[in-house]
């Protein structure tokens, strides 16, 4: 049993089907992420018996993107709180029109299905989520004003007791005002859109890396610096365990000399000028590490060992080690153990580069960046909130009034492509961002 379990991630694995044992052991979850499995059934056995209480009554996110789900269920809508629904590239040939029931279904991907109704498929690949539960409420096309003026009643009927029973009409508006604000520029509106190339040899090493460009925040006033490096190390500890399934890197953005490329080197040829310390080759800082480490241990009569030192052993067997080279041939990123000196944040730092790398999945990459994107976005607006500090620090570039705290971060995407220049991603997408999509408004 997990009674606090709030995210399970079983992406990526070899799963035909999931009983209603989970439904019962994890009667919290939030986010529950199957994509990449051989589902056929949705939610097939997930969930109990019908009955109170309803299985899983606070789920919001269900991700099962490429499986082969054949059969989307209708007791789907049974998940009172179900926001975000993403079943792309599966084998449904239908899609229940019970979907229209769910109260607070706002994103859903149904992209990469091989609709039978193929105007349903075309809205599937260009329509809002709202046009397409319409058309399901609707019946499709078979349908015709009178039944639809009949449904538009009990729409309104169902959307007044949704209301009534939650009592949180007033409040969603007022929420949605409340939310943090992100500002996407597409790589087609920026001028100079930053990109990087990935090597082939990363393959065999660390395969993943998502990086974007966030513009505007604000690190000066009080201990906002400090903050915002506790979030990452916090960050690296929860959603990336421990740097074992990701690793995060964060860098100011002026200091970054563009292109950057993204490969391998030798340990003993790898250089770099590690956060606080002169410029080492890699084989060297490791050892330098292992030392440290033990002498640490001995002078603390601790078995473990904090900081760096704890994810020396993510690199052990490894010919080559992952590194993000900037233009001047400078390694500004040796993942998973240490940012460069020379593209540190400081207090003055106003727009980011922020990277991501894993050995495991592109799209853990991409949750965690989700994640990070929201805490900079929340540790920004408690900054201004707050008016932290005093004196010079205090000194904002913009007034602190009401009207001011609600300014969006701006998100550049950046695209990773490899040396050919054929695109292997693109941060953030039209379906990024969608995990914190409850507490971040995205102006795209």
């Amino acid at each position: 049993a997990f009674p606090q379990l709030r995210s399970l991630n079983l992406s990526a694995n070899r799963l035909r089907e999931l009983g209603p044992g989970l439904a019962r052991a994890a009667p919290q979850l939030q986010e529950l992420l199957l994509s990449g499995n051989r589902l056929r059934a949705l939610p097939g056995g997930l969930l109990p018996p019908a009955g109170p209480p309803a299985p899983f009554p606070l789920l919001s996110r269900l991700d099962a993107a490429d499986n082969e789900v054949a059969e989307l269920g209708a007791d789907i809508a049974a998940e009172p709180a179900l926001k975000s629904l993403d079943v792309a590239n599966n084998q449904l040939r239908e899609l229940p029109a019970a979907l229209a029931d769910c109260p607070r279904l706002k994103e859903a991907n149904f992209r990469g299905n091989q609709l039978r109704d193929k105007r349903l498929e075309k809205m599937v690949n260009g329509c809002q989520t709202k046009a397409i539960l319409e058309y399901l409420r609707a019946g499709g096309r078979g349908k015709g004003k009178g039944d639809s003026a009949r449904e538009e009643v009990r729409k309104k009927k169902r959307e007044k007791q949704q209301k009534k029973d939650s009592g949180d009409g007033e409040q969603d508006d007022v929420e949605e005002v409340s939310k943090l604000l992100v500002k996407v520029l597409h790589v087609s509106e920026n001028p100079a859109p930053l990109v990087v190339k990935v090597s082939p040899g990363v393959k065999d090493v660390r395969a993943f890396i998502v990086c974007c460009v966030l513009k505007g925040v604000n690190l000066k006033p009080g201990n906002a610096l400090k903050r915002f490096l506790t979030m990452q190390t916090k960050l690296h500890e929860d959603i990336c365990e421990k740097r074992t399934v990701a690793t995060i890197a964060t860098h100011d953005l002026q200091l970054v000399k563009a292109p950057l490329t993204y490969g391998v080197q030798p340990p003993d040829e790898l250089k770099i000028m590690p956060l606080g310390r002169k410029e080492i080759k890699a084989k060297d800082l490791l050892r330098q590490l292992q030392l440290e480490a033990e002498e640490q241990r001995k002078q603390k009569k601790r078995q473990n060992v904090s900081g760096l030192h704890k994810y020396l052993q993510l690199l052990d067997g490894k010919d080559n080690y992952p590194c993000l080279v900037d233009a001047e041939g400078a390694v500004i990123s040796f993942p998973p153990i240490t940012n460069s000196e020379k593209t540190k944040i400081r207090k003055e730092t106003r727009d980011l580069f922020l990277e991501v790398t894993s050995d495991t999945s592109l799209q853990i990459c991409k949750d965690v960046m989700d994640t990070l994107i929201l805490k900079i976005a929340e540790l920004n607006r408690s900054t201004l909130e707050n008016k932290e500090g005093s004196g010079s620090d205090m000194e904002l570039d913009a007034p602190c009034g009401p009207g001011n705290l609600n300014l969006p971060l701006v998100v550049e995407q950046v695209r990773v492509a490899d040396t050919d220049g054929n695109l292997k991603v693109l941060y953030p997408s039209k379906t990024d961002l969608a995990t914190v999509s409850s507490l971040l408004t995205v102006i795209r």
